[in-house]
């Protein structure tokens, strides 16, 4: 019989095998791939994006799906931590742009490496290709691991960390749910977060602004009334089925959540071009650079002010020419483009499904788990951390922060449990 078995090796089953392993607990992972660590390996574009370095309440902020929870879990092991592990493992990290920590190699691999070399080193069993069918729970002080070929694991402790159900290709197929349920857990509705919008905008259907990038915009999601829920300034792009980039996909479970409340078949959303700037002040500009230029159309007045497929698309809403000369523009017209500089307002109809997100929100309830254990409140020895619990964060570094944190708990405790008096 195993101290603690562990079935999931994405980053809270890799933490959680690691974690019970330094507390010298006999320790089976087990995983249904061929091989641990696929989704890490394919995460912040190839090159993993470990962690984040912000302050904990900053990050805490950036995990919307239940980051408060992760309060207790950060006293005892947080960001700096995660940090500190991977150096010492051999993963030398650097910061990037708002506090992201990527392995100074640039290779998500090295980390997956890294972290097979140390459950080398702490002699946990893997086993690879083992699909598990079921867990028979707490039956004279142990839990039996059912096999899909049949055979049967028995542990004193289980750390279930199969992930959520966005990017299946890595093995995050939702195996984990049914057995959570039976144990008998709620699982709050599943819904994709971080993940590309869709429209059926005209403009969108007919393809006018595919593939156009635009930097630093803000991007909102109205309410019913027209009041912003969110807005993130970040990059975004437009594509043939709707919008994507970093704006669009912080901004996504805000429009599944708006749909639902509300009952909505379509979501507005408001695209301010240049947040920087205040549309009275940005007004004015454009006037400035018309009455200097009456020659020159208005098109090549204007060139500059925003990427020119853009700005032709936007001048065309206001109904201006773009090769009106700039002195028979009148003001009514320029306050008309510049208003949708700062607010174009679009209508958007959901998102891409859950398989093509990035994040899954929804999942265990976190009421169910104590935050310092990570311990089942249902189910003594049954533990659960990463993607399967309902904790989602944006991307950059706070979902995988979660999952670390969360594994690393769930580790030391179940090894913690084999040394609790049978009862």
């Amino acid at each position: 019989m195993y101290d603690v078995i562990v079935i999931g090796g994405g980053p809270a089953g890799l933490m959680a095998a690691i974690a019970a392993g330094e507390k010298k607990a006999n320790v089976l992972l087990i995983d249904k791939g061929n091989k641990l660590g696929r989704k890490l390996a394919i995460s912040g574009g190839g090159r993993c994006n470990v962690t984040n370095r912000l302050p904990i309440e900053e990050v805490i902020r950036n995990i919307p799906g239940n980051g408060r929870f992760l309060y207790s879990a950060f006293s005892i092991f947080n960001n700096e931590d995660i940090i500190s592990f991977f150096e010492q493992i051999g993963i030398q990290l650097k910061e990037e742009d708002h506090g992201r920590m990527f392995p100074v190699s640039n290779k998500a691999q090295s980390v997956v490496n890294a972290l097979l070399r140390r459950l080398k080193e702490l002699e946990v069993e893997i086993r690879t290709n083992s699909p598990v069918q079921d867990i028979l729970f707490d039956i004279d002080n142990k839990h039996t691991i059912v096999l899909a070929d049949g055979s049967t694991i028995d542990g004193r402790a289980v750390v279930v960390a199969t992930g959520g159900k966005s990017v299946p290709h890595t093995g995050s197929t939702g195996d984990g749910y049914p057995w959570a349920k039976k144990a008998g857990h709620t699982i709050t509705e599943l819904y994709p977060t971080e993940v590309p919008v869709t429209s059926d905008e005209p403009f969108i259907q007919e393809k006018m602004l595919q593939g156009l990038s635009l930097k630093n915009i803000a991007l909102s999601v109205l309410n019913p009334k027209g009041k912003k829920i969110i807005t993130h300034q970040m990059d975004m792009i437009f594509t043939h089925f709707g919008i994507s980039g970093p704006a669009v996909l912080r901004c996504s479970q805000f429009v599944v959540k708006a749909m639902k409340k509300w009952k909505l078949d379509k979501v507005a959303m408001h695209l301010d071009a240049l947040p920087d700037k205040h549309e009275e002040e940005l007004f004015q500009q454009v006037v400035w650079e018309i009455k200097a230029n009456p020659k020159k159309s208005v098109k090549n007045c204007l060139k500059g002010l925003l990427p020119e497929r853009y700005l032709l698309f936007l001048l065309k809403r206001a109904g201006i020419d773009e090769t009106t000369p700039c002195s028979n523009l009148s003001n009514d017209r320029i306050r008309n483009f510049v208003h949708l500089c700062k607010n174009f307002t679009f209508q958007v109809n959901g998102t891409l499904p859950l398989e093509k997100a990035f994040v899954t929100g929804g999942g265990i309830s976190v009421k169910e788990i104590d935050p310092k254990t990570m311990e089942s409140k249902k189910r003594p020895g049954l533990f659960f951390c990463g993607e399967i619990l309902d904790i989602h964060g944006y991307t950059g570094g706070y979902n995988i922060t979660a999952a670390l944190v969360t594994g690393r708990l769930a580790g030391m405790n179940a090894a913690n449990y084999r040394t609790k008096p049978y009862e």
